[in-house]
């Protein structure tokens, strides 16, 4: 075969596969495949975070976790570029800089919120006394877990894990808790503390969930819960679905162990549901293996060499049951409302969904499929989740500035005729998720925008 020839045949390869980019970390933005190898190691935010990036279009990421709008076109224009890279052949991500919502209100954060002190790291600093609060409430928590193991004991531990999962490993994962990254390192390894894996958490929540937010096929929250749970109206519904709202609380307590096989899974197909682990390491690898062994042997083990086994496992039991409800309760209502959904009370919503996925408003499709609930106080004990609308739209800010962010979103979101949904307090936003669970659990099939969840990027061929 001509050199031409074979240099045909292999542009009609697809990259993951081309032996052409083999041992290149590449990724593309704005339609452009980029070498990003020799900028791992230097990338200000740390390895662990552009590794997210590698094997993907990773527009959308890079134009989410940065303020400014020209830090990753600036950034870009230094690396080289990989001619005749099939780009076509890779799934396009959505641009947040093209939305024009987005936009504004990332101008006005700039020079409302933080006044230009964004470029001294200020965005991502003020987190301190709340990380303090927590790492101490677990402290005290695990130590009392060891005087007094048992069921009781377990469910109050349970109460400080998920008050780690909701904020520092959250928080720390996103790079959001410091301007060190070995400090974000560490608060996001947390997560395997309490029996997650910040590994497939990172590519789970930030490849999957944060850039496709209810998507039925590309959003693993909405997808990976099928067939037990029905998030979309695009997903077949089954004739069990009727009763969900119901049984979804006896579900949510299993939260633990899911994460358990679904974290042993990922590690031996590459992959979670919604995005594959390209550019994971061997290291982030054996960090996970290890974080499940030190998350067993404390809980577990230590306390089994203690107290014996019946009240190891009653402890291990009652931590599991509180830490899931918590955890389940704070993440999955914040984007399972109707408004939030393609039903008769989001039109808004499903017209945004209902498009191509490279042809959505980015900022404008956070904006709908998300909900806010309560103000500072929640802010404080959910490590900003209860603020999830600005947390979406700023995922690597502290989320100590999500109050004063709401009030720019707020407005910014009514003078554009977006709509801003917003509930007084938790139950309110609970009553909002059990009315979204009943509705879509009798409503009709619709056909999906996108058929399926591929291999390769997590978009549909």
């Amino acid at each position: 075969m001509s050199s031409s020839a074979d240099a045909t045949t292999r542009s009609r390869e697809a990259p993951w596969t081309d032996p052409q980019w083999a041992g290149v970390k590449w990724t593309i933005y704005r339609g452009v495949a980029y070498d990003i190898t020799g900028f791992v190691d230097r990338h200000p935010g740390g390895q662990w975070l552009i590794n997210l990036a590698v094997g993907r279009d990773a527009t959308a990421l890079f134009e989410s976790y940065h303020l400014r709008h020209d830090v990753a076109s600036a950034v870009f224009q230094k690396l080289p570029v990989l001619k005749g890279f099939p780009v076509h052949k890779v799934p396009q991500a959505p641009r947040p800089n093209d939305s024009q919502l987005y936009v504004a209100i990332k101008d006005r954060v700039r020079t409302e919120v933080f006044r230009g002190s964004e470029n001294r790291g200020a965005h991502r600093r003020g987190s301190e006394l709340a990380a303090l609060a927590v790492l101490s409430f677990a402290v005290l928590t695990y130590c009392l877990y060891l005087r007094w193991t048992g069921f009781a004991a377990g469910l109050l531990l349970g109460v400080a894990g998920a008050w780690i999962g909701v904020t520092i490993q959250h928080c720390g994962n996103h790079g959001a808790m410091s301007t060190i990254p070995a400090v974000n390192v560490a608060l996001g390894m947390c997560n395997d503390l309490i029996g997650g894996a910040s590994l497939t958490w990172r590519y789970h929540h930030q490849v999957s969930h944060h850039i496709h937010t209810n998507d039925e096929a590309l959003d693993e929250d909405v997808c990976s819960m099928y067939p037990l749970l029905r998030f979309d109206t695009r997903l077949p519904r089954r004739w069990f679905h009727r009763w969900q709202h119901l049984y979804v609380w006896f579900a949510y307590p299993a939260l633990h162990l899911a994460f358990q096989l679904g974290d042993f899974t990922s590690l031996l197909t590459n992959r979670t549901v919604g995005a594959e682990l390209l550019g994971a390491t061997t290291m982030e690898k054996s960090a996970l293996v290890a974080g499940k062994a030190l998350h067993y042997a404390l809980l577990l083990v230590l306390p089994w060499a203690l107290h014996g086994g019946a009240a190891a496992l009653a402890g291990a039991v009652g931590y599991s049951i509180t830490l899931s409800i918590i955890l389940a309760m704070v993440f999955f209502v914040s984007h399972n409302v109707p408004e939030s959904k393609p039903l008769p009370a989001g039109p808004d919503t499903r017209e945004v969904l209902f498009g191509p996925v490279e042809a959505r408003d980015w900022g404008v499709q956070q904006v709908l499929a998300s909900c806010s609930w309560g103000a500072r106080v929640g802010n404080f004990f959910t490590g900003g989740l209860n603020l999830q609308v600005e947390h979406h739209l700023f995922p690597a800010i502290s989320f100590a500035h999500y109050p004063a962010i709401a009030r720019v979103v707020r407005d910014e979101c009514a003078r554009r005729g977006v709509r801003y949904t917003h509930f007084s307090s938790l139950a309110g936003n609970l009553r909002g998720f059990l009315c979204c669970m009943r509705q879509l659990g009798s409503a009709p099939d619709e056909p999906a925008v996108v058929a399926a969840v591929t291999k390769r990027g997590g978009k549909a061929e």
